[in-house]
């Protein structure tokens, strides 16, 4: 037995010094590095321990990857929020790891920024949490800044790039590959229909739209086993406005819904209700079927936490 101890020691060691999980563990203490980003460059001197967060968009990806998060902004509380305006779908995760509003109603503050003096603060270039305009000033003040744009990627890849800025490779693989899972233990569960489905953005905000094949909605349901048809060819001239979904007149929308089932992004069991009633869309298969199902009110942004409660959304109505 004692002659085996050294030759375990050895294997052991060996493992370790040949594993990839080694590698990550020496990238992950690298430092100083330098990481590009929207806004341009930014040399970080050592691994970041404060961490503020201006785009709640982005919180619950920090949130899921572990990253040591101070304070967050904080958006205009709605039925989408708790009472801070913390998204429901982290707010709890929030609380529980002691993360403060940073600033409410998404009104940029540099004196509570600097009141929490981080070592790294988290912006997006894009969207109503934006502070991109901001930038310079932030620099002028000494604060460290990392702009992303979450506008063109999906979490997974946004949780990739802040990982590698922040030193949490390991951790953020490892909540990238917990998601993976989850998706392959839930598609096992369910029976999808043989025909396409469409995603629509019915009625948000008096708009009207359908989900790109490549949106982050769309990407969801095909890894559970979906077939999900984008807005068809005919149609395309009566696009407003692109971005993952193509948006369309209410009059245009029944021309755009070609999937057998309807999935309304950020629905509810209500906005299935408006749907069904909507007289220009009473003659579509998915209607005069009542195949038409809520993908759940978070599912309008997908991170970590949203990504799993859109996927028991889909299961609930789809399990075998």
């Amino acid at each position: 037995m004692q002659a085996a101890r050294p030759i375990f020691l050895l294997l052991a060691t060996m493992v370790i010094l040949f594993s990839p999980y080694r590698t990550v563990m020496a990238a992950e203490q690298v430092w100083p590095r330098t990481v590009e980003h929207e806004a341009g460059e930014i040399t970080l001197k050592a691994k970041p321990v404060r961490i503020v967060s201006t785009t709640p968009s982005i919180t619950g990806i920090l949130l899921a990857m572990g990253a040591p998060l101070v304070a967050t902004a904080a958006t205009t509380p709605s039925p989408l929020t708790d009472n801070k305006g913390f998204f429901l779908q982290w707010a709890e995760v929030a609380d529980e790891r002691g993360v403060e509003v940073l600033y409410p109603n998404l009104e940029f503050d540099m004196e509570a920024i600097i009141g929490f003096e981080p070592d790294l603060l988290i912006a997006s270039a894009t969207g109503a949490d934006s502070v991109v305009q901001h930038y310079s000033e932030l620099k002028a003040q000494g604060i460290p800044t990392l702009v992303v744009n979450y506008s063109n990627q999906s979490w997974q890849e946004i949780a990739t790039e802040l990982g590698t800025a922040l030193g949490l490779e390991d951790g953020t693989g490892a909540t990238i590959a917990r998601f993976d899972a989850k998706v392959a233990e839930v598609a096992a569960t369910i029976t999808p229909p043989s025909e396409p489905v469409t995603i629509v953005g019915y009625n948000i905000g008096n708009s009207y739209s359908v989900g790109r094949i490549s949106s982050p909605q769309s990407q969801l349901l095909q890894a559970l086993g979906f077939k999900v048809d984008g807005l068809p060819d005919t149609v395309a001239k009566d696009v407003t406005r692109r971005s993952d979904f193509d948006f369309i007149s209410h009059e245009n929308l029944s021309a755009a819904i070609t999937g057998k089932s309807i999935f309304l992004l950020r629905g509810s069991q209500n906005d299935v209700q408006a749907l069904l009633e909507d007289p220009v869309l009473a003659n579509l298969p998915a209607v005069r079927d009542h195949n038409v199902y809520p993908l759940g009110p978070s599912s309008f942004r997908i991170d970590y936490y949203s990504g799993l409660q859109m996927i028991e959304a889909v299961a609930s109505n789809f399990r075998k």
